[in-house]
């Protein structure tokens, strides 16, 4: 590549926390990774120097960040946490050769190109079309949501605020849940069922659906149940995001024809995957009507990579010195 850079320092910013890693750019190995709450800094450049100084990294001059948040221009202030910035303002205080920040879904469309067999499981059929668009969605915080197309054996990454677009009820069950999520936001979003915080608001929902009286749970717990069998309402809360994701991941298929596979990242479904395979994620992502055999074709699956923010912000790295 032109200007050979051996090694850079990646970095995925999430709401809740930061993790920074040293990557080497030929073989885009991650290592020296480190995960710090945000709330332990003031700033992003505050942990991005605890980290070099921590690991030792001072010398490397090249970074790439993926944040979660709209990265428009060179003011960047996330969605759900503090910190706000000015890239160049930031290069400049830090030193730095390059910088390339990018929002967090752009860094996981851009790893999908370099997933190993091992670092994906697929659900359903379809078989996935080299160099074909791809797009990709996660749940966690919030959701996230992006695509990726190939343009002259160049990735190009789509990203886009997806996740707040209008959610569509389709059962009596759903139709309940919507009018419970509007009285309380207004606007009904995707994202307002498929994150962390939108499992606990289906638990709440189908809890007065049901005419339960049941202490609030957080996401995690209602995964931990549903994953033991312990708990009907868990499963059935599981089993109603899994339908939903299902829709929503088979409306991005259709709306970029993504004949290069639709992925699943975030860390809530490959938490739960032992519950993926026998929900309606499939039938749903299918269930388009007179385009259900258009996305039959097109394969789903679930990122399990370990770091896919961080593997992707490399990829673009080293596609951006390269060019």
């Amino acid at each position: 590549m032109a200007n050979a850079v051996d090694y850079a320092i990646v970095a995925d910013i999430g709401g809740t926390n930061a993790r920074f890693s040293r990557v080497n750019l030929a073989s885009l190995a991650l290592d020296k990774v480190a995960v710090y709450p945000c709330a332990t800094f003031a700033s992003l450049a505050d942990a991005l120097q605890h980290y070099q100084l921590e690991q030792q990294l001072t010398a490397l001059k090249h970074v790439a960040i993926a944040i979660a948040c709209p990265v428009t221009g060179d003011n960047v202030s996330m969605t759900n946490f503090h910190w706000h910035f000015s890239i160049s303002a930031m290069q400049r205080q830090l030193g730095l050769k390059r910088l390339l920040v990018m929002n967090d879904f752009t860094a996981v469309a851009m790893c999908l190109p370099a997933l190993s067999s091992n670092d994906k499981v697929q659900i359903g059929q379809g078989a996935a079309q080299h160099n074909q668009p791809m797009a990709v969605l996660g749940a966690g915080t919030g959701l996230g949501v992006a695509h990726l197309v190939n343009v002259d054996n160049k990735f190009i990454p789509l990203p886009g605020e997806g996740g707040h677009v209008d959610w569509a009820a389709q059962t009596e069950q759903e139709w309940f849940i919507q009018q419970v999520l509007s009285k309380e936001y207004g606007h009904v979003s995707p994202e307002r069922l498929l994150s962390g915080p939108g499992l606990e608001a289906i638990y709440r929902a189908l809890a007065l659906h049901r005419r339960l009286d049941v202490a609030p749970l957080s996401a995690g717990e209602i995964g931990n149940l549903a994953l033991a069998g312990s708990s009907e309402l868990a499963t059935a809360t599981v089993a109603q995001f899994f339908a939903s994701l299902g829709s929503i991941a088979g409306n991005l298929a259709l709306t970029l024809s993504t004949f290069g596979g639709v992925y699943v990242a975030g860390g809530i479904a490959p938490k739960l995957l032992p519950l993926m395979a026998a929900s309606e994620f499939r039938t749903r992502f299918e269930a388009k009507g007179r385009f259900s055999a258009f996305n039959r074709q097109i394969a789903t699956y679930i990122v399990t990579a370990p770091q896919p923010g961080l593997l992707g912000a490399a990829v673009y790295l080293k596609q951006s010195l390269a060019s």
